[in-house]
């Protein structure tokens, strides 16, 4: 079965990558540069699935998809927009977008949203992985992650506020997502927010919203980023990162579930599910008093744990093939597979990055290699130490004593520059310094 997009954006190297991104055996991509061409081009074929910019010259994406609706309101219809035009996003979503996403787009995200769209009615005759090991793109076969689905189903269709917590690179967010689109407020917004990424003199404004002069500069009035999530769910991503300061507005937020803008006196009812996620260990940082414990009380009515990757081997085979078959259809390549040598490596390897590092690995591999399966020469230098120092030693089990043969040949490698050595690894230069202290290699 063939599927066709249409992607309408004024900018006709936005459709370049969109038509490169999507475009495979079983999609073909149109494209509009406006809206009118594009409401056109809707009447004249059939069309399984709409991406559109929001704003355009003439005929906005709010508008299209009106318009567009009233002839065929079943047909998925996704949004791009930047950053300072998702309060008319969401206002969309409520009138039929399927979701939108922020500019500069995430293309894996896009993808995986469009396969989602397209193929679900398929996944049960075509998808390799088989549905008892993968809920909605969280694959895992393993205890740990059999634990996380069944924990996800049962809390999904209640409104307690949940509590995520694993290492970077686990999917953190997408277990959000997972429960957010198996929930009753699956046709609401989900609205994510990285502590990390906006300031913290920035960030009372974003949640909050304010009121035109309450500051200088705020000419006009904004809707905070919770008073978009009505009815839907707001998920605050490295919620441990939050200014302590902003901590109490958010407790009497989630006390009193209503909001007050910056510069306003009206007290805002919003009814809203928040999910919460830190790769910090949060408990430990309310017993110091870093974090407040009420706080953390009210966001952790239901607690998550996602595994690394390391603590659920069994898993990397299953993920492997997933991304080799993803990354063979997104760059048109046919590698049947990885050789034995190579899933012995990565059965090894501690993948500090989680499932992100073996994503991008896997990517890598795939662009690289000109045979016709994935051998050592295709994986990077960091994999090849595994093989040089795991591989040929399979006698030697004392982990702390291979990691210190590893990094310090890493070390060496780099002629102990510890930033490139961090790379090499795959690690932070910070994690790198305290694995060289731990093993006593800071003064050799």
């Amino acid at each position: 079965m063939s599927y066709r997009i249409l992607a309408v954006d004024d900018e006709i190297n936005s459709l370049k990558v969109l038509s490169v991104a999507l475009a495979g055996e079983d999609i073909s991509v149109d494209t509009a540069r406006s809206g009118e061409e594009a409401f056109d081009m809707f009447n004249e074929k059939h069309y399984d699935l709409v991406i559109s910019d929001y704003k355009m010259p003439g005929m906005s994406g709010e508008d299209l998809l009106e318009k567009m609706k009233t002839i065929s309101p079943d047909v998925p219809f996704v949004l791009l927009t930047a950053y300072g035009t998702i309060e008319l996003a969401v206002n969309a979503m409520r009138k039929g977008a399927y979701t939108y996403l922020t500019k500069p787009v995430n293309l894996d995200l896009l993808e995986n949203i469009v396969n989602n769209l397209l193929f679900s009615e398929e996944q049960e005759t075509k998808n390799e992985t088989p549905d008892r090991f993968q809920f909605l793109n969280i694959i895992g076969r393993s205890k740990p992650m059999q634990e996380v689905f069944s924990l996800i189903r049962r809390v999904s269709k209640t409104d307690a506020n949940i509590l995520i917590l694993g290492e970077s690179g686990t999917g953190k967010e997408m277990v959000a997502r997972a429960i957010h689109y198996s929930s009753l407020r699956v046709d609401k917004p989900f609205i994510p927010i990285d502590c990390t990424t906006i300031p913290s003199e920035l960030m009372e404004s974003e949640l909050f919203g304010y009121e035109r002069g309450a500051f200088t500069g705020a000419m006009d009035r904004k809707i905070g980023l919770i008073e978009m999530a009505e009815g839907g769910t707001l998920f605050l991503d490295e919620i441990g990162d939050l200014d302590f300061a902003l901590e109490k507005k958010l407790l009497r937020f989630l006390q009193e579930r209503e909001i007050r803008r910056v510069g306003g006196k009206k007290k805002i009812q919003v009814d809203v599910r928040v999910l919460s996620a830190t790769n910090r260990d949060i408990e430990a940082e309310v017993d110091k008093g870093e974090f407040r414990a009420d706080l953390f009380y009210r966001l952790n009515v239901i607690t998550i744990r996602i595994p690394p990757l390391r603590k659920r081997n069994e898993d990397i085979p299953l993920l492997a093939k997933f991304y080799l078959d993803h990354f063979n259809r997104k760059n048109k390549k046919n590698i049947r597979g990885f050789d034995p040598e190579v899933k012995e490596i990565m059965q090894n390897y501690e993948w500090p990055g989680n499932v992100r590092e073996l994503e991008n690995v896997v990517e890598r591999s795939v662009i690289l290699c000109g045979f016709d399966s994935i051998n050592i020469e295709c994986l990077p230098c960091k994999l090849k130490i595994i093989e040089d120092d795991v591989c040929n030693r399979p006698d030697e089990f004392n982990l702390p004593e291979m990691e210190r043969r590893i990094i310090r040949k890493a070390l060496d490698n780099t002629s102990w520059n510890q930033s490139r050595a961090a790379v090499l690894l795959g690690i932070s230069r910070k994690q790198l310094r305290t694995k060289m202290k731990n093993l006593g290699l800071l003064n050799s």
